[in-house]
């Protein structure tokens, strides 16, 4: 079969670590350093060849750079999937990497990348580093869980949280040289020593040496250190959510009342607006499972549209959430893993909050997938669930109505009867309810 050239003036790039390698349709391949100097002379090769778009696999991150600047040079770049353009068995090699690259390109067999607006990318380096100092923050919790344990101060083992507003006073009073357990037990909330002051005070007494000391010292600066890097994030989001959103008209639609954030909430001004406007007053944050924090997080992976994917099932396709089926002839068999999205996470953790409630309708769902099929399986059918309600209301502004798990129960069951009833008839046999006595 003879394929068609669709695409003219294409080239292709192959990117490594240290150099470059692009391929036109008449031209030897070129090479050229991963230095700025490098990219600038690409880019002047490629004007030079008179290219307009540009086919390129992702790589790591070494492809971000080069493909700011292609960006802005006005080339229209397809970033592409490294599975979609494997090469044929004996032609694994930098150049004809390239050359393989501009030729698919060249007959239209690649698919671009999804690569979101320049603001939402900003948005996105921001939101994921804060993510990382997060889970940098929760590491040097269990460090001074650790140094508290080696003392055999069991405090946080009776409180709630030792990351807590209590439980932190204690621990920089234990750092300051405090070391009576009634003294110590006194920091706590009141609603703690209404309850718990005698169970404080025990587990306040532990054997307090100076290298143990060391290592909880340690612990909270690390705790403080990384408290403070999430708090500048929070001020570089809050000033890219103004800069966004002041160039937005407020919506008509009534602002809802924002869903509480129990760990982790931004220090940003008027966040709830702010998500709200960006959502063109499509309020996602109303969804079971979803706050404002959760979705500030998506729009930093799938921007503020979901128009880049045709349908519901094409988005949790992309997201990991698809069944991964796969059929040839009449074999039908799981083939490889699910691709792993930080989207899809986002969805698969609103998912397990929903799974504990015990009034939601999806919870209800939850439940009855886990019991049949186990808690993964539930986890994943119920995050797709999340991520439809999610698409639909930013692309058709549907509204989310909880109906509560008695009406699903009651829906469920009548669902049942209706296939029972026709299993029946279609076996001939018919069913007679059981009237109570």
């Amino acid at each position: 079969m003879n394929l068609k050239k669709i695409v003219d003036h294409a080239a292709g790039i192959d990117i490594g670590a240290e150099k470059i390698f692009i391929a036109t349709e008449n031209q030897k391949v070129q090479v050229f350093n991963t230095f700025t100097i490098g990219y600038l002379e690409a880019i002047g090769f490629l004007r030079s060849e008179n290219i307009l778009t540009v086919a390129m696999e992702a790589t790591g991150v070494y492809w971000i750079p080069l493909y700011d600047m292609l960006e802005d040079a006005g080339f229209k770049v397809f970033l592409v999937n490294g599975a979609h353009v494997k090469n044929v068995p004996g032609r694994k090699s930098d150049v004809k990497d390239c050359q393989w690259i501009q030729q698919l390109h060249s007959y239209g067999l690649l698919r671009s990348s999804f690569i979101p607006t320049q603001e939402i990318r900003e948005l996105r380096t921001f939101t994921r580093l804060r993510e990382d100092h997060i889970e940098s923050s929760v590491r040097s919790i269990n460090h001074i869980h650790k140094a508290l344990d080696l003392m055999n101060i069991k405090l946080q083992y009776v409180i709630s949280q030792i990351q807590g507003t209590s439980g932190m006073r204690i621990v920089r009073a234990i750092l300051a040289g405090e070391f009576d357990p009634a003294l110590l037990s006194e920091l706590c909330e009141t609603q703690i020593l209404k309850k718990k002051k005698n169970e404080v005070i025990e587990s306040l007494k532990g054997n307090y040496k100076k290298e143990y000391l060391f290592l909880l010292r340690s612990a909270v600066e690390t705790y403080d250190f990384f408290g403070s890097q999430i708090e500048k994030c929070d001020l570089q989001i809050g000033n890219l959510l103004n800069s966004i959103t002041q160039c937005l008209e407020k919506p008509e639609k009534s602002i809802s009342e924002p869903k509480p954030i129990r760990h982790h909430k931004p220090n940003i001004q008027n966040f709830h607006e702010k998500i709200f406007m960006m959502t063109s007053g499509r309020d996602v944050s109303q969804i079971v499972g979803l706050t404002d924090l959760s979705v500030m997080k998506l729009l930093a992976e799938v921007g503020t549209n979901v128009d880049a994917w045709k349908t519901e099932k094409h988005f949790t396709s992309w997201l990991g959430l698809a069944p991964n089926i796969h059929q040839s002839g009449n074999t039908r068999k799981r083939k490889g893993r699910r691709p792993k999205t930080l989207a899809g996470q986002i969805f698969r953790e609103a998912a397990t909050s929903i799974g504990q409630s015990k009034y939601l309708a999806l919870g209800g769902f939850y439940r009855r997938i886990k019991a049949r099929s186990g808690a993964m399986v539930a986890n994943v059918a119920t995050a797709r669930k999340i991520a439809v309600l999610f698409y639909n209301t930013l692309k058709f502004g549907s509204n989310y109505v909880e109906e509560g798990l008695l009406k699903y129960e009651e829906r469920y069951k009548e669902q049942m009867q209706k296939g029972l009833m026709k299993k029946a008839e279609k076996l001939g046999f018919q069913l007679v309810p059981i009237l109570a006595k």
